[in-house]
């Protein structure tokens, strides 16, 4: 024979069992969308090597430059802006789990109470004034038998690895734009150094004009012509130290400090330009976070719609207590104190005026937004990489075609002086052509890092799993005070002209 409470509790156990095998998760299974993709580059570059792969800033054999690559990775703010949301979203996703557990709490009360005498029978015996006492667990679980939950985290673990693509992103801009600012500014300091040679000789031609004007050798209006150009010349110095001092600021700010000096113990000329990395277009996708960003936008935004579907099916919980109550805190742990319950709960929608259908509707239209985002995100990336290399190759050709207009104009400028000086032709003849050269010059020292950047282009455009070793430098803070500042909210040191 069995005892009536064991069979209650074998119903609801076989009951509770059959609700759980017969969960059904709602909404689509998310499917990789198909890609037309092409099979090479418009363009294949010549000078190439599968380096992708590498700390690529490294060919560039500069000492100074992995310092300010690692000092940044350590140190900018943006980096552990991302971080931290990495942090927040993992957090996201263990809150969003927790639906698949029983919730577990307890509960306690003491209570002195005093009865109306209005409703406090006067003809029976004792106070009307009595103490409660109550303790107990009590028990709820939502069965997800419609997905809801499942989608909730299946959506909720997509944006979390989102947001990791997303820190990716930024570790990727962060350390091309390093490499490309120092290179700006090693080429800055190539131009000043012309323009200071060049102001120098037309200094030098000044005062010999001058000398020349005063013995009456030449007119007033020769030495105008190159005072003219020796101010020319002088003008272009503020200009780039403006323009090299800007970068500096710009730099330090994305190495995470103040505004300062940034030390250069190399020239443009110095550093190895390396080759151009190699891969295929299908690979470079799996390579690139914001295309990772983008696909996991989408899976989050597909495993939404079951969440909104399941809106229209009702919960299902079951609700448990158990506990003790007695009017006496002496007696409360008594067995014949204990109380109990055991239930479930159903709740679902009857009319909601449209607002299900409406939230239904919105996530699939997400879903098809995130969708063409992600198709757009591939044909950009598609379209920088296969810009980055035509760039590199018709800017390498347009740095060989301004070399030989340089060498051509030295010539010029050299039998310029010659007819000068054998009296063939004015004095505006060799200015003509010392203008052209300085222009000239300056001009090739510019496209010099425009192909410079451009090649970082290519490897920032291409992604790799150099953004996997980049971020394990950014994760291994080594300086002291980049560890202090991970522990409390750190002063900004202002320079002394703007402590007051």
């Amino acid at each position: 024979m069995i005892p009536g409470n064991f069979k209650n509790k074998l119903l609801l156990v076989s009951i509770t069992f059959l609700i759980l095998s017969g969960c059904t998760i709602v909404g689509p299974d998310y499917k990789k969308p198909e890609l037309e993709l092409p099979d090479n580059w418009r363009i294949e570059p010549d000078n190439s090597a599968a380096i992708v792969e590498l700390q690529w800033w490294k060919n560039f054999n500069d000492p100074v430059l992995n310092e300010l690559i690692i000092t940044a990775l350590h140190n900018n703010q943006d980096i552990r802006i991302a971080a931290a949301r990495v942090t927040e979203y993992a957090a996201r996703v263990d809150i969003v789990r927790a639906g698949f557990y029983p919730q577990i709490g307890y509960s306690g009360n003491a209570n002195r109470n005093q009865l109306s005498r209005e409703t406090f029978n006067a003809s029976s015996s004792g106070s009307r004034v009595y103490n409660s006492f109550s303790a107990g667990l009590n028990v709820g679980w939502e069965l997800d038998f419609w997905g809801k939950i499942a989608r909730t985290t299946e959506a909720a673990r997509a944006d979390l690895l989102a947001e990791e693509a997303a820190r990716q992103v930024v570790i990727l801009t962060l350390v091309s734009s390093v490499a490309s600012s120092y290179s700006q500014l090693l080429n800055l300091d190539k131009q000043l150094k012309t323009a200071e040679d060049t102001v120098s000789r037309r200094k030098a031609t000044v005062d010999l004009f001058k000398v020349k004007f005063a013995g009456g050798v030449i007119s007033e209006l020769e030495v105008a012509q190159i005072q003219s150009e020796y101010e020319f010349a002088r003008v272009r110095i503020p200009v780039i130290e403006r323009q090299a001092a800007l970068l500096e600021n710009a730099l330090s700010v994305l190495l995470g400090q103040n505004p300062h000096d940034i030390i250069r113990k190399k020239q443009t000329n110095d550093l190895t330009l390396p080759k151009i990395p190699s891969g295929i277009p299908a690979k470079i996708l799996e390579q690139r976070p914001d295309i990772q960003l983008a696909e996991n936008n989408l899976i989050a935004a597909n495993a939404r719609i079951g969440v909104a579907k399941a809106a229209y099916f009702p919960n299902i919980s079951l609700t448990g207590l158990l506990g003790y109550s007695s009017d006496s805190l002496s007696s409360l742990l008594n067995s014949s104190a204990n109380v109990w319950s055991a239930g479930g709960d159903l709740l679902g929608p009857i009319f909601s005026g449209g607002a299900i259908d409406a939230q239904f509707r919105v996530s699939e239209a997400e879903q098809q937004r995130a969708l063409a985002q992600y198709r757009k995100a591939i044909q950009t990336a598609l379209q920088e990489v296969n810009d980055a290399l035509i760039s590199v190759q018709k800017l390498q050709e347009e740095y060989q075609a301004q070399e030989r207009q340089v060498a051509a104009l030295n010539n010029y400028m050299h039998f310029a002086h010659i007819r000068y000086n054998d009296g063939y032709v004015s004095y505006i003849e060799v200015l003509d052509s010392e203008r052209s050269l300085f222009d000239a010059e300056l001009e090739l020292i510019k496209k010099q890092s425009d192909v410079f950047v451009a090649l970082i282009s290519v490897y920032k455009s291409m992604g790799g799993s150099w953004i996997v070793k980049a971020e394990d430098i950014a994760d291994k803070v080594d300086f002291p005070e980049a560890q202090e500042a991970d522990k409390s909210f750190p002063l900004i040191t202002l320079p002394s002209a703007f402590s007051d």
